[in-house]
């Protein structure tokens, strides 16, 4: 990967853990009956939010991902029959402070040190990019914090993976792409970046054309792919 001149990231799931919000709360006191049902709420609402954005790319019904986010938490918090208006406002709250992933920071840094341009490409909306961004404390490890609501899609449709090549005049074959997302590791892969697959989960490859370069369990085997 010596012709790599710059090293993109998705956000959610990748550099911050979307499970974070859901596991604060069940650990809080008094949230004996959410912290017995939390990991379904959490997956729950990951499969909603996703899948949202894809059938409003679909459907041309697009809307932020923070109202995406919503919506995914309330179907989660129904079909767990845990509507509690003061656990939805928590747990909202709690997303858009999302810590990162131990290992990001000093991932970031050494291709920082390398002279490798580093952004974010997420789905999320900018006011969420930037809370989240600045409560990890990775700022400065960023050239730039890249959003889909530049184009009004999400993720994987081509446009969002356009808006890379436009902000750092790069071609795509210079790209690496990194994210702990299947589905976007194979969207990025058929665009034709260079990819890591982050799977956190050991899940099989998906089948589709776009295929991931490499497979790590965390961050590190972005350094490992760069030589770094």
């Amino acid at each position: 990967m010596g012709q790599i001149n710059t090293c993109i990231f998705d956000a959610y799931g990748t550099l911050f853990d979307v499970n974070a919000a859901a596991r604060a709360v069940a650990k809080m006191p008094g949230q004996g009956g959410f912290a017995a049902i939390w990991q379904q709420v959490a997956a729950d609402w990951r499969a909603k939010q996703l899948q949202y954005t894809w059938l409003r790319t679909l459907t041309g019904a697009h809307c932020d991902f923070w109202q995406v986010t919503q919506d995914g938490l309330d179907w989660a918090l129904e079909r767990a029959g845990h509507q509690d208006p003061a656990l939805r406002t928590r747990l909202l709250d709690l997303y858009r402070h999302l810590p990162a992933y131990p290992e990001a920071m000093g991932v970031l840094a050494a291709v920082k040190q390398a002279g490798i341009a580093r952004a974010i490409l997420s789905n999320g909306s900018p006011d969420m990019l930037d809370a989240a961004v600045t409560s990890a404390g990775i700022g400065g490890l960023l050239d730039d914090v890249l959003s889909v609501e530049d184009v009004g899609r999400f993720k994987p449709h081509p446009a969002v993976y356009d808006l890379v090549g436009a902000r750092f005049g790069t071609s795509p074959e210079r790209v690496l792409f990194v994210s702990s997302n299947g589905w976007d590791i194979a969207g990025a892969a058929a665009y034709g970046f260079a990819t890591v697959w982050i799977n956190r989960a050991g899940d099989p490859v998906d089948r589709m054309p776009g295929q991931p370069a490499a497979i790590g369990r965390d961050l590190t085997a972005v350094a490992e792919q760069l030589g770094l």
